[in-house]
């Protein structure tokens, strides 16, 4: 596959002998058996390449190709199912976070990890924030909100990814896809008002510089005093990337971020029994409080920064053959401190003990507690990584080969609070009732005395190389080969309750070596049809999570495989595109506590997995009508083998395991009414299901559907205006899960947006 720029006018590749980068210059060696039986002599002017000027995902809810395989290539070339939110849906649907994009995709869950997205579930699997979640094809690996001002689009592949990113889960990647300069002089200025104070304003700037060289710049202000589900939101971000020699044989393009969220944060609520005496009965949602009740504290945050400055070279050697080099230094800071929910009783009996609460005598007297919950880090990132591309016949045979090695160092610091007889503060939160949400209560946690927890560094290396090769007129075989070596040093301090008391520290250490697989074969009758069958392996370690204990220290990988039927299908007129996909993902030997061994490690026996069938669809039914859909149907979701833990009861063999719903999905269509108007109107839902790791007796947060309503009214070419209606009958559902609360999801928002183009 050949890594064309993005959409530009026509530019000539003009000859040089310029020298590749490092990286590129190892991976030239490697593959150079392969590239001397095509390679163009050096003096060889290279013929005009032709770019159509369009950003494919701008004006059109379909996209046909996709970067998340580390090259731009075509959708139909990937024997694995890819779904891709485009920039127009997202302005459609109004998401402007990337918990919100992914909401709309099907098989989506959320666990209820203290605000941040630590836990996406993807076919009931985790996808791991530090592992799974990449800008641009590098790992973004630290815990913030991310905001999608800067992004054209977001690409969600799904089954083990291991093969093109390393270490990783079983559930799939997530690929944010930056916006790039292009060669147009093309501005955008939005501003929003809505519900709840919401208050939201973007600028995407886009200046030519020169004949190749050009400017982009994005911008954004986001205020509201409640996001529909409890949090306050602050947030503002830049970004900025200049881009040379577009469409010519050497490109260069250097990129900076920085976002500053100063959000409030919604920990979540407790879950409650239909009747505190029947401990059978599955604990459920509190009936009747607002989704945009918060009972947390004034003080409560969700604070955290992320900036990074980037740069890629592209190296086209030809036509057919380039060199991506690319290097990212990121670095990243959390600072939460929130308040768990619970349940103080109700009233008390004769001895003064508290009364259980259950919904039967639940009531705005009824007294939660404020628990003091604390995630504060900074995370320093680093990474490296040169691709190489080239397309070329040999042995008969027309080749796309891919080949590439990354180098990555994350280093990560956790503080803690040092409790009074530590030589700290004590804070003390007061409570309050069911009745009072938002009172306003506050605390001085910047009083708190901190302290190094733990830390954790990380050092990875990966090489790769994959071929697709067309074997006959309609098939096409893939092969990829990848091995990773991690250094993993881990270090946990320690005080004891008294001032003066030493620290103490426990270090432990992992090194793991580690290939991946990924096979596919391609059968593709026409230009319109193109169906495949894959297979691939991932695997995922116990610093992942940036700690270890003494029984993950020396516990190896998970591994898990993942197996697809599936097809990518088009109408004759290629304005309409779906998507079918068989799926079984198994988590062959999942980390469970075995009493026998728990001081020394974590037994690899447990065993689940899960199937299903997925669909997309997304284009334009008619010229007017567009529709896009995403739907996921997993009857099928076990625990196989299993190990009792701490957070489980009982043996969980046959139990459905939590963030695995039967049915999830969304679908949104527009429809042009004349030249002006625009209308709009989209479901998301998802099926019952129950927290990640739990047993009898069972939690239950039950299904939903929710309703999302727009209408766009066009002025002229320069300016529209756009009314959303989120959620528009208010439903209250759970939309992130815990073993000890839930986060409920967005009540109704409704939103006026003025565009300007220019």
């Amino acid at each position: 596959m050949t890594l064309h720029p993005t959409a530009e006018p026509s530019a000539t590749l003009a000859p040089s002998r310029a020298t590749p980068t490092l990286l590129g210059a190892l991976m030239i060696a490697a593959c150079g058996g392969v590239m001397a039986q095509s390679e163009p002599p050096p003096d060889k002017a290279l013929g005009t390449v032709t770019v159509k000027d369009k950003a494919e995902g701008r004006d059109s809810i379909r996209a046909t190709t996709t970067a998340i395989g580390k090259g731009q290539q075509a959708l139909r070339d990937v024997p694995q199912s890819v779904t891709v939110v485009t920039e127009k849906l997202m302005d459609d649907r109004n998401l402007d976070n990337l918990k919100d994009v992914l909401r709309n995709t099907a098989g989506i869950s959320f666990q209820a990890a203290e605000g941040g997205e630590e836990d996406i579930r993807l076919r009931g699997f985790s996808l791991a924030t530090t592992g799974d979640l990449f800008i641009d094809g590098m790992r973004d690996p630290a815990f913030y909100d991310r905001d999608m001002f800067n992004n054209d689009r977001v690409e969600l592949l799904r089954g083990s990814a291991s093969m093109l990113f390393g270490r990783g889960s079983t559930g799939g990647a997530v690929n944010q896809v930056s916006k790039v300069p292009r060669l147009i002089t093309e501005h955008e200025v939005s501003a929003t008002v809505g519900s709840h104070g919401l208050v939201r304003a973007t600028g995407d700037f886009n200046l030519p510089t020169g004949p190749s060289s050009a400017l982009r710049i994005n911008a954004m202000a986001h205020q509201a005093d409640n996001n529909g589900a409890g949090s306050s939101v602050d947030k503002r971000g830049i970004a900025a990337a200049y881009r040379a020699g577009i469409g010519e044989r050497d490109e260069v393009q250097v990129s900076g971020y920085a976002l500053d969220n100063r959000n409030g944060i919604h920990y979540g609520l407790p879950w409650i029994k239909p009747h505190a005496s029947d401990s059978n009965a599955a604990s459920t949602l509190i009936s009747g409080l607002a989704p945009t009740a918060n009972y947390g504290m004034d003080s409560d945050r969700n604070a955290g920064s992320a900036q990074w400055l980037a740069a890629k070279h592209t190296h086209r050697f030809d036509g057919q053959t380039e060199l991506q080099t690319q290097l990212r230094q990121g670095r990243f800071t959390r600072d939460l401190r929130a308040s768990a929910i619970r349940f103080a009783g109700v009233g008390s009996t004769s001895n003064n003990n508290p009364v259980a609460v259950d919904l039967g005598n639940f009531g705005p007297s009824t007294v939660f507690t404020r628990g003091n919950n604390l995630k504060l880090q900074d995370v320093d990132g680093l990474y490296a990584q040169s691709d190489f591309s080239k397309k070329f016949e040999a042995l008969g045979f027309r080749h796309e080969l891919l080949a590439g090695v990354d180098l990555a160092r994350e280093d990560k610091q956790v503080f803690a609070a040092r409790s009074a007889a530590q030589g700290g503060v004590g804070l003390t939160k007061p409570t309050t009732t069911a009745g009072a949400p938002n009172d306003g209560a506050w605390i001085d946690e910047d009083a708190r005395v901190l302290r190094t927890g733990n830390e954790f560094k990380a050092r990875n290396v990966g090489a790769y190389v994959q071929d697709l090769v067309q074997v006959a007129p309609m098939w096409k075989l893939l092969g990829g080969l990848r091995c990773d070596n991690m250094l993993g040093q881990y270090a946990a301090y320690a005080i004891p309750n008294a001032a003066a008391g030493p620290q103490t520290t426990t270090r432990y250490e992992q090194r793991i070596s580690a290939t991946s697989k990924r096979l596919g074969v391609l059968f593709q009758p026409s230009e319109l049809q193109s169906f495949h069958v894959s297979y691939g392996t991932s695997f995922n370690t116990s610093g992942d999570a940036y700690s270890y204990n003494a029984q993950s220290a020396n516990t190896p990988p998970e591994q898990s495989q993942n197996l697809e039927l599936g097809a990518k299908l088009d109408n004759a007129a290629k304005t309409f595109s779906t998507r079918l996909a068989l799926f079984r993902s198994t988590k062959l030997n999942e980390r469970n506590t075995d009493p026998d061994t728990a001081a020394t490690r974590l037994l690899l026996s447990g065993k689940r997995h899960s199937a299903g069938l997925e669909i997309d669809i997304s284009g334009r039914i008619t010229p007017q009508w567009e529709v896009y859909g995403s739907y996921m149907w997993m009857p099928v979701a076990r625990v196989d083998q299993a190990a009792a833990s701490a957070t489980t009861v009982g043996n969980r063999v046959g139990d459905r395991p939590g963030l695995s719903p039967e049915h999830s999905g969304t679908v949104w269509t527009t429809y042009q009414l004349n030249g002006q108007w625009r209308v709009g109107s989209g479901i998301n839902f998802r099926a019952a299901q129950a927290p990640a790791d739990v047993t009898a007796p069972s939690w239950s947060a039950p299904g939903f559907a929710t309703l999302d309503l727009m209408a766009e009214y066009t002025v002229n070419d320069q300016v529209s205006l756009k009314a959303h209606l989120g959620n528009a009958a208010n439903r209250v559902y759970a939309d992130q899960l815990y073993r000890g609360h839930y986060i409920p999801g967005a009540g109704r928002i409704a939103s006026l947006t003025v565009t300007s183009r220019f």
